[in-house]
């Protein structure tokens, strides 16, 4: 393993203000219950002690909308003005080992596929990613029934809070560039001084409802009697089709592309996050070929636990738990999973 490191935690506003000097620094902010990633200032709270923020790295990646171009016609020529987007260096600290999968599942999508995204392939590159292990798990958390190990939370750079110290190691070469430039601030220190925060944090996550679940019969095999599965008929009634759970999902990653007339003559082009649960989602000049919100809220967990399996050979579920805590109806993928996983 490559050198552990560690600061103590009345010394992280330091480190945040090193940080912010050289590049943008990203960290889970607390406003009164919320919890979010936010950018670092000198008047802000970062807390590291928080299950997991109401929003994801996502974000910072896949922009809940983006600008991409203008076009104007002028004298009878059409002019393309592509939209400015900022891509230079930033740092994302504190992030858990869920959405470190889920930043991984997002690349598959849009940097492995048959058509790479340009921005967020950008964004990616100019991101140093730092984890945090997940002292707290809560008992809506299922990253376990994933094969996550929130102990050790991946990243460019991992780190652990433990007995006043924040503990730091680099991950890949990109994470040892970053100790080094901040090793004047840190200090070294022993591999076992973190072993027993692993250890608490993996029996938490043992002992959590959710733990386990039978994923066993979500294979490519059984895709068909997955999909004509007659549990769906019962399961999506209770659905509002609000689409809370893929704005919350880290791993949601589909979008519209949609134009207005900024100003007379000028047309402005820019995507957003769109929503699988929503009936204009697959409307195409012929017609919608998912009419029911029974089909909406079906493809919705076949793509998490079946097609994209099959595709990429990983569930497009993390276990983070988001959905459990938000959908209004209490209705999430944990109850899928169980419906239609214990045959």
């Amino acid at each position: 393993m490559k050198g552990l490191y560690k600061i103590s935690t009345g010394e992280l506003d330091g480190l945040f203000a090193e940080i912010a000097r050289e590049m943008r620094l990203y960290a889970p902010l607390r406003q009164g219950n919320e919890l979010n990633f936010g950018l670092w200032g000198a008047s802000v709270t970062v807390d590291l002690h928080g299950l997991k923020t109401d929003n994801t790295p996502k974000d910072l990646f896949l922009p809940q909308s983006e600008d991409l171009y203008s076009a104007s016609l002028k004298g009878g020529d059409i002019k393309i003005n592509p939209a400015e987007a900022e891509f230079a260096p930033f740092v994302v600290f504190g992030v858990k080992a869920c959405d470190i999968k889920a930043t991984a599942v997002l690349d598959n999508i849009f940097l492995k596929g048959d058509f790479v995204d340009h921005n967020y392939k950008l964004r990616r590159e100019n991101a140093l990613i730092v984890s945090l292990a997940c002292n707290k798990p809560g008992m809506s958390c299922f990253c376990a029934a994933f094969n996550l190990d929130a102990a050790a939370p991946g990243g460019d750079i991992a780190t652990w809070l433990c007995n006043e110290y924040l503990y730091l190691q680099a991950q890949n070469e990109k994470g040892e560039g970053f100790i080094k430039q901040f090793a004047h601030l840190l200090q070294e220190a022993e591999e076992g001084e973190i072993a027993p925060i692993q250890a608490e944090i993996r029996e938490k996550i043992a002992a959590l409802p959710y733990s386990e679940l039978p994923l066993e019969n979500f294979t490519p095999e059984n895709m068909l009697k997955l999909f004509n599965h007659e549990n769906w008929n019962i399961l999506y009634k209770a659905c509002l089709g609000c689409g809370i759970c893929t704005y919350i999902c880290p791993t949601c990653g589909c979008y519209d592309i949609r134009d207005f007339e900024a100003k007379c003559g000028e047309i402005q082009r820019f995507r957003c996050w769109d929503s699988c649960m929503y009936p204009d989602f697959t409307l195409m000049a012929h017609g919608n070929p998912r009419i029911s919100q029974k089909e909406r809220f079906r493809q919705r967990f076949m793509h998490k636990l079946a097609y994209h399996p099959e595709k990429f050979a990983e569930y497009g579920c993390v276990g983070c738990g988001r959905c459990v805590n938000k959908c209004p109806v209490s209705l999430n993928i944990v109850k899928i999973i169980k419906s239609l996983g214990g045959e």
